[in-house]
């Protein structure tokens, strides 16, 4: 089968691999419909060169074997894999933090013996904890809203429901990817009566309208705070940061209201940030982190499968796996929001 793998300084290749087998009996084999490119993805992408390793943590397919001892899946069942692998029955999996799982492992690194997600077919570990079967007819037209579900619909969502964002709100988000787009989308849903979305890429924020942003600003750093400021009086309540930035963090501390809340869903490229007296004296609350998107596959798939939730707008480009490196370069130069793989 092939799988992309990285090799840094703005590459990856497609590589002639052995087939996926079942190691383990909690394991499934699954031939992958759909994955796709990340933004976070690009961190080590356009990063210095690094071993070659397999890349990818988004996918949905059939599943295609299972081991002896998995019991929730069988042979020609559809399911959506979360970005992280999870036992389901730890303490953590079962308050719903997979993310925090005892037995937790990452595609292309632990836990996953160099599965990744980026490829034709994958082993999955701990299968029954780790996919969720979609019980429904599925279609191509269904396809990236049901791949959304995977990543960043649900890390979108976790903005919004880290924030406690809840009907009669003014949130504002901050990031026009996928994330920020699809934190949108959820703050709506949640009810928010005011959606400020801070990006500068007019298709992007244009699509972010129409999942329910009510303002737009395009000003970055100080102007973007004193225009934020100025629309709302004393700031934002809740202020959804999905760049991961440092200049994004120091934005979110500008616009948030005394007393509001800052969720942080944006991979931190940075060591340390602002925490002190910036939130001390405002009584300003600071939350968010990885998503546990494998908890949130239940409350999301349902709003799909009904046509009220279209998450998969966000991808924008779909191309086969064997230009995985073309949808690389796209997105790296900001000319596609989300590439779609298909095999």
């Amino acid at each position: 089968m092939r799988a992309t793998y990285l090799l840094g300084d703005c590459a990856v290749e497609l590589r002639e691999v052995p087939d996926p087998v079942l190691l383990e009996p909690t394991d499934a084999l699954v031939d992958i419909t759909a994955s796709c490119i990340c933004g976070s993805d690009l961190h080590h992408y356009h990063g210095p060169a690094v071993a070659a390793r397999p890349i990818g943590h988004e996918f949905v397919g059939r599943v295609a074997e299972v081991g002896s001892a998995v019991s929730t899946l069988k042979p020609g069942d559809f399911v959506i894999a979360p970005f992280t692998i999870n036992c389901g029955n730890c303490e953590f999996c079962l308050q719903g933090l997979t993310t925090s799982c005892l037995r937790a492992g990452s595609w292309g690194r632990t836990n996953s013996r160099d599965s990744a997600c980026q490829a034709e077919a994958i082993r999955v570990p701990l299968a029954d904890g780790t996919l969720f079967k979609v019980d429904a007819a599925v279609d191509d037209a269904l396809l990236p809203s049901l791949l959304a579900l995977s990543d960043v619909y649900g890390t979108g969502y976790h903005a919004a429901r880290s924030a406690g964002v809840s009907p009669g709100d003014t949130v504002a988000v901050i990031g026009d990817g996928a994330v920020g787009l699809l934190a949108v989308l959820a703050a709506s849903q949640l009810g928010a009566e005011r959606i400020i979305l801070m990006g500068r890429h007019a298709d992007r924020t244009d699509l972010g309208r129409e999942f329910g942003a009510t303002d737009v600003v395009s000003e970055r750093g100080e102007e973007g705070i004193a225009t934020v400021r100025e629309m709302t009086g004393h700031g934002a309540g809740k202020v959804l940061e999905a760049v991961g930035l440092l200049p994004a963090f120091e934005q979110a501390i500008g616009i948030v209201r005394p007393g509001g809340t800052i969720s942080r869903v944006g991979v931190p490229q940075y060591a340390t940030g602002p925490v002190g007296r910036e939130f001390f004296g405002p009584n300003v609350t600071l939350t968010g982190g990885v998503a546990p998107v494998r908890s949130y596959i239940g409350d999301l798939l349902p709003g799909v499968l009904e046509g009220r939730a279209n998450p998969g707008r966000v991808f924008d480009s779909v191309l086969p796996l064997a230009r995985v490196a073309e949808g690389y370069a796209a997105m790296e130069a900001r000319t596609c929001l989300k590439v779609m793989l298909r095999g």
